[in-house]
């Protein structure tokens, strides 16, 4: 083969592997498209229904939560203020304490409501929800519950806050069922980048084989990393135990 077939060969060898490469290289990335395309759909699929069950949950442990009242709180100031109408039958300057226990009654009720339907949880902010679980907690004197706001409040996407309220909701019902706390300290550390949430108890404690870290740490780790959040749990037996998300701002 002389200098000039081998010169053409390769003139027509070079583009046609050109093409060969670009063909290849094309088909890679559509592999990869298609890859990502199935990936975040399968992501937005598992958000989605962790969000539902969120909802679900939260709408659950609230109608617990209204089943407690009603018999515990606002059973006592109905039956509170039926005494002080018959009371007041007699005495009707009694009836100023009628109406304002009837009155705490019903805002009570209003503020048990707000949490009953995701549409009116929507409507709230994190602080404000979780600000209603720590004042029922301390009404009801399950624990001695405390909420700190430290940094200017940052406005969250509310499907992400629905998710950040079931977590927090979650490490709250643990605490109040089993941990045997009498104190309960929620810290919210708003910045311009981020939101850091502390939660802690002064409780038992517990184990990292039992049913807490088995369950409950796996379905709050899940929904943590759904909304591309950093959760870590720590518990010392005897001593309490300690939740810290962080959640960055988009």
């Amino acid at each position: 083969m002389d200098e000039k077939e081998i010169i053409i060969l390769v003139a027509i060898a070079i583009p046609i592997t050109l093409v060969g490469i670009v063909i290849v290289m094309f088909s890679v990335f559509s592999r990869r498209k298609n890859r990502l395309l199935w990936e975040q759909q399968e992501t937005k699929k598992a958000f989605d229904r962790e969000l539902a069950e969120s909802q679900i949950e939260i709408r659950e442990e609230t109608l617990r939560n209204i089943s407690w009242e009603l018999h515990d709180n606002i059973g006592q100031l109905m039956t509170l203020a039926k005494i002080q109408a018959q009371m007041a039958q007699e005495k009707p300057e009694l009836m100023a304490e009628v109406s304002q226990t009837i009155g705490t009654g019903l805002d009570e009720l209003r503020a048990l409501s707000k949490l009953i339907n995701p549409e009116a949880l929507k409507s709230l902010s994190l602080k404000e929800a979780v600000s209603l679980e720590i004042e029922r907690f301390n009404r009801l004197k399950f624990i001695a519950a405390q909420l700190t706001i430290n940094g200017t409040v940052v406005p969250i996407e509310v499907n992400t806050q629905i998710i950040l309220f079931r977590i927090l909701q979650e490490f709250f019902s643990n605490t109040i069922k089993h941990s045997k706390a009498s104190t309960l300290k929620v810290v919210l550390n708003y910045t311009t980048e981020e939101l850091a949430i502390i939660a802690e108890d002064n409780g038992v404690g517990f184990e990292k084989s039992g049913d807490f870290m088995g369950i409950g740490l796996k379905n709050m780790k899940t929904r943590a990393q759904l909304i591309n959040s950093i959760l870590k749990i720590d518990s010392v037996k005897g001593k309490g135990t300690a939740l810290h998300l962080k959640y960055k701002f988009a």
